[in-house]
C-alpha cells in the first residue's frame, strides 16, 4: 500500500514534532518526495547506513518487524492519542531504529490504521 502524504498532512505532523529535530529531518525528506513516505524511509534508511533490500512495501516489512513493540499497550495507547516527541524516542529507544527512521515508521502505522496494523500480532497472541 503507497502512502502519499499531502503538504497538509506533512505540516501537521510537523507542528506536533516540532521539538524534534530528527523528525522534522525526517518530514524534510518526505516533503522532498512528494509526500512518498515509502520513497522517503529508503533514502532515511539509506543515510542511517542501513541496506534495504527490496524497493516495494519495505516500509510496510520494516513496520510489521517492529509490531511486537509498537502494538504494546503502553506504545500504542500513545501513538493512539499523537504523534509527538515521546512517541518517537520510546519507538527509537526499544527497537534499532534511528529516530528519523522512527519517524516513517510511526506515520505509515498511523495512516495505515493502528487497529488493523495490530489486529495480525493479536490474532497470533490469541
Amino acid at each position: 500500500m503507497r502512502i502519499i502524504l499531502t503538504a497538509e498532512e506533512i505540516e501537521q505532523f510537523r507542528a506536533g514534532l516540532a521539538d524534534c529535530p530528527a523528525a522534522l529531518a525526517a518530514l524534510d525528506a518526505i516533503a522532498d518526495c512528494e509526500g512518498d513516505l515509502e520513497d522517503a524511509a529508503i533514502g532515511l534508511a539509506i543515510q542511517s547506513g542501513q541496506e534495504p533490500d527490496t524497493i516495494d512495501r519495505w516500509l510496510e516489512g520494516l513496520a510489521k518487524r517492529w509490531r511486537h513493540i509498537i502494538c504494546e499497550a503502553t506504545l500504542r495507547e500513545e501513538l493512539e492519542d499523537d504523534l509527538n516527541t515521546e512517541v518517537l524516542t520510546t519507538l527509537a529507544s526499544q527497537t534499532t531504529l534511528p529516530l528519523k527512521l522512527a519517524t516513517p515508521v510511526a506515520i505509515y502505522v498511523i495512516k495505515t490504521g493502528l487497529p488493523s496494523f495490530c489486529a495480525a500480532l493479536e490474532a497470533k497472541i490469541q
